[in-house]
């Protein structure tokens, strides 16, 4: 008789653990999933990026976006889709001419890259552009002149 009580105590205690030892797994797998989304939605969000989350969505690429009207604009695209473009953080090229150049007889011409933004109107720092007049988009390198220049900007903006 006793080991049938014996036999009976330990199967009904057995599954009793395991269900416990389950909810408690549970229950810290929560925790963890409500502490990452609290977590990004902080660094997000909010000027303290906790994650090192990419905001704009650019991961830190420039592309130079070439239009058909001949203009170019500087910037991380961000949505990519088959109707627009939409690119942040923009800068473009701008034609400046001396006007009263030195030598008379030639006109000197200088490329300046201008930020949007920055222009009498005072445009939002994010464009959408209609896909049809999008000629094509370009990955810039890291070391070019244009994206050596925007990085040259930044950091005196942010002295």
């Amino acid at each position: 008789m006793d080991k049938k009580t014996e036999n009976v105590t330990t199967k009904v205690t057995e599954p009793v653990e395991k269900k416990s030892i389950f909810r408690w797994i549970m229950t810290v797998v929560i925790v963890i999933a409500v502490i990452l989304v609290c977590l990004y939605g902080v660094s997000r969000f909010t000027k303290f990026n906790i994650l090192g989350i990419d905001k704009d969505g650019s991961n830190g690429k420039w592309q130079a976006v070439f239009l058909s009207n001949g203009q170019v604009y500087f910037g991380n695209v961000v949505k990519n889709t088959n109707e627009e473009v939409t690119l942040r953080n923009i800068y473009y090229l701008q034609v400046t001419t001396a006007l009263q150049p030195a030598d008379s007889t030639q006109q000197q011409q200088g490329l300046s890259l201008v930020k949007l933004g920055n222009e009498l109107h005072g445009p939002k720092d994010e464009m959408s552009i209609n896909k049809a007049h999008v000629i094509f988009i370009e990955e810039l390198k890291t070391d070019g002149k244009v994206v050596t220049a925007i990085n040259q900007y930044i950091a005196e903006q942010n002295k």
